[in-house]
């Protein structure tokens, strides 16, 4: 029997209809049955503040545990002056801290990003994997996932209906499970 790898996903928009929460729903529904991904909300974690790690928030415990107990992520984010959101920000440093005791760690991960535009933010994506660079965080490299256009792939109830990108992500979600399943610590 093949191994189920616990797969935390983290979307960088918090918008209530938020094009990239669909797209996370449309990969958690694409996924291969190896992978079994949950939603760690990021919207109510209090802003990262080093003088709160000695004595921390329950919200950043409750989410440093989340991460700590996946053995993968994956990132959905939509770009924000050429960058990721800043609650996606705050959380990559609240599950990167205290200092030594990164949450992320080791995790292999995956970075989708969507945006109405045509180069569906790019730039998010890149930055982001900058930042996983640092904290010890292998990504998989190919293959890319700039979702553009991405308003115009959903029908009225959330649900993806282009079938050029429900087969890409589809195809994504093997790669991504391959690559878990390569990168995951014992």
């Amino acid at each position: 029997m093949a191994k189920t790898y616990n797969v935390a996903v983290l979307v960088g928009s918090l918008r209530k209809d938020s094009i990239n929460r669909k797209v996370a729903n449309a990969l958690i529904e694409l996924a291969p049955p190896s992978l079994k991904l949950g939603f760690v909300e990021i919207g109510g974690l209090p802003l990262y503040n080093q003088d709160d790690d000695a004595s921390p928030p329950a919200p950043w415990v409750q989410f440093r545990n989340q991460v700590k107990a996946a053995d993968a992520i994956l990132f959905v984010t939509p770009e924000y002056n050429r960058s990721v959101p800043a609650a996606l920000k705050n959380a990559i440093d609240v599950g990167s801290r205290p200092y030594g005791q990164s949450a992320w760690s080791g995790k292999p991960a995956a970075i989708v990003s969507a945006a109405p535009g045509a180069i569906g933010a790019f730039g998010a994506n890149h930055h982001l994997r900058q930042s996983l660079v640092f904290l010890n965080v292998p990504a998989m490299q190919q293959p890319e996932a700039y979702i553009g256009g991405a308003d115009k792939l959903f029908g009225p109830d959330g649900k993806l209906t282009n079938a050029t990108t429900r087969e890409f992500l589809q195809k994504f979600m093997q790669a991504f499970a391959d690559w878990v399943a390569a990168n995951t610590k014992s």
